[in-house]
C-alpha cells in the first residue's frame, strides 16, 4: 500500500473519529439525563451548544494559527481534542461536561479544515474530488455505524466508555497523522485583513450562502426524521434503527455520488439537484399517508442533499489557491462552518414549522430553503462564468 493510499486511509479516520464525538450525542441523550438527574430538553442543549461554538471558533482559530507550521497546529488542536472527549468521558456533573463539549467543539472544526488543507496538498489533482468525497463520507460512516455502535456501548457499559472508546480512536488517529503527514506544505502568511478578503470575492459570498441554506434545507425536515417515520408514516419503533441505517446507507452513496459529479462538472450540474429536491419536499406530505412512497422520498431525499459537498469544497480551494493563497486554509473551513449555522437555521425553522403546521407539513419549510439554495447555486454559476470571461479577455490583452 503506497504512501497516498495510507494517508486518505487516515484523513478519512480523523473524519471518522470528528462524526463519532459529534453525533454519539444524538444517541445517548437519556442515559447522560439520567446520570446527572436532568431533563432530557437540558441535555439536548448540548448539541446546539456544539454545533454554535463549531461554527463561531472554527474561522477565529483558522486564522489566527495561519502563521504557524501547519503540521504542529494541527498536532496540537488533535491534543487538545483528545483532551475535551476524555474530560467529556470523565466529567464529574453537568457544568462540566458542558465546558468538556465547548472545548471539543472549538478545535473540531479547525482539525477537518486541516485535514482538508493536507489533502489537496498531498492528493494529484486528478484524485482530489475522490478523496475530498471519501473525507465527507468518514461523517457519513460515523453517523451509520459510530453512532449505533456507541449507543449500544451506552446502554451495555455506560455512556462515558461511549466517548473513552472515540478517546483511544483519538490517540491511534493522531500517531498516524504524526507518521504520515509532511511536515512542511506550501503556507503563505499574512494579516488578518488580507485572509478576510476571500470573503469579498462575489464567488465565495454565494458559496457560502448556498451552503448555508442547502444545509437549512437538509435540517428542516430530518430534525424530525424519528416522527416522520414513525408517527407519520407509521414504522414501528423495532424498525427505526433499521430505516435510520438505510438513510444512513443512502448519505454514504451521496458523498460518493458528489465526488463523482465534483470530476465532471460539479457546480454546473447543481442546479437540477436542487430542482429534484424542491420538489421531492413538496411532495412529501402527500406521500406521509402511503409507507412505502414516503420511505422511498425520504431515501432518494437522502441520496441528493450530501451532494454538494465535494464540488463546493473545492470550488473554495480553488478560489483560494488561484487567488487568495493566504486564506487557503480558512477557505477548507467555509464549508463546515456554514453547514453548521445551516443546521442551526434549518432544525430552529423546523421547530416552529411542527408547532404552527404539525410534523407532516415541515417538508415545506424545507422546500423553502432549497428554493433559495437553487437560486444561490445559479448566481454562484454566473458569477464564475463572469470571472472566467474576465480572465479571458485579461489573457488576450497581454
Amino acid at each position: 500500500m503506497n504512501k497516498f493510499r495510507l494517508q486518505s486511509i487516515v484523513f478519512v479516520l480523523t473524519a471518522f473519529m470528528l462524526g463519532c464525538n459529534e453525533f454519539i450525542m444524538i444517541g445517548i441523550i437519556s442515559d447522560i439525563a439520567h446520570q446527572f438527574n436532568v431533563s432530557i430538553a437540558v441535555v439536548g442543549y448540548l448539541v446546539t451548544i456544539f454545533a454554535t461554538v463549531y461554527a463561531i471558533s472554527t474561522p477565529l482559530i483558522t486564522i489566527f494559527t495561519n502563521r504557524f507550521n501547519r503540521f504542529k497546529t494541527l498536532m496540537v488542536l488533535m491534543l487538545v481534542f483528545l483532551i475535551g472527549n476524555t474530560a467529556t468521558a470523565l466529567a464529574p456533573n453537568y457544568f462540566m461536561l458542558v465546558v468538556a463539549r465547548m472545548v471539543t467543539a472549538a478545535v473540531a472544526g479547525s482539525i477537518i479544515s486541516l485535514i482538508m488543507t493536507f489533502a489537496s496538498s498531498v492528493a494529484p489533482m486528478d484524485k482530489r474530488p475522490a478523496l475530498i468525497s471519501w473525507i465527507f463520507s468518514g461523517f457519513s460512516i460515523a453517523s451509520v455505524f459510530g453512532v449505533p455502535i456507541g449507543t449500544a456501548i451506552s446502554t451495555a457499559y455506560g455512556w462515558r466508555n461511549a466517548f473513552l472508546i472515540v478517546s483511544v480512536i483519538s490517540v491511534l488517529t493522531l500517531g498516524l497523522l504524526f507518521w504520515l503527514l509532511p511536515r512542511q506544505i506550501k503556507q503563505v502568511t499574512s494579516s488578518l485583513g488580507k485572509q478576510l478578503s476571500l470573503m469579498k470575492d462575489l464567488r465565495v459570498y454565494d458559496g457560502v450562502v448556498l451552503v448555508l441554506f442547502g444545509a437549512a434545507a437538509m435540517y428542516g425536515y430530518y430534525t424530525y426524521i424519528r416522527p416522520l417515520l414513525t408517527t407519520e408514516l407509521g414504522f414501528s419503533l423495532s424498525s427505526l434503527n433499521w430505516l435510520l441505517f438505510l438513510l444512513g446507507l443512502m448519505s454514504i452513496f451521496s458523498n460518493q455520488l458528489s465526488g463523482q459529479l465534483a470530476s465532471h462538472g460539479g457546480l454546473v450540474h447543481m442546479p437540477k439537484v436542487y430542482i429534484l429536491e424542491i420538489a421531492l419536499l413538496f411532495i412529501l406530505p402527500l406521500t406521509l399517508h402511503l409507507a412505502i412512497f414516503g420511505l422511498v422520498v425520504l431515501l432518494v431525499l437522502s441520496l441528493i442533499t450530501s451532494v454538494l459537498n465535494s464540488p463546493i469544497q473545492l470550488h473554495f480551494l480553488n478560489v483560494a489557491e488561484q487567488d487568495y493563497p493566504q486564506s487557503i486554509v480558512l477557505a477548507s473551513s467555509l464549508n463546515s462552518i456554514f453547514f453548521n449555522f445551516g443546521i442551526s437555521l434549518g432544525s430552529a425553522t423546523s421547530s416552529t414549522m411542527v408547532d404552527v403546521a404539525g410534523v407532516h407539513n415541515i417538508s415545506f419549510g424545507a422546500g423553502v430553503f432549497a428554493l433559495i439554495a437553487l437560486v444561490m447555486v445559479v448566481l454562484l454559476n454566473r458569477a464564475i462564468k463572469r470571472y472566467q470571461q474576465a480572465s479571458r479577455s485579461h489573457d488576450v490583452e497581454f
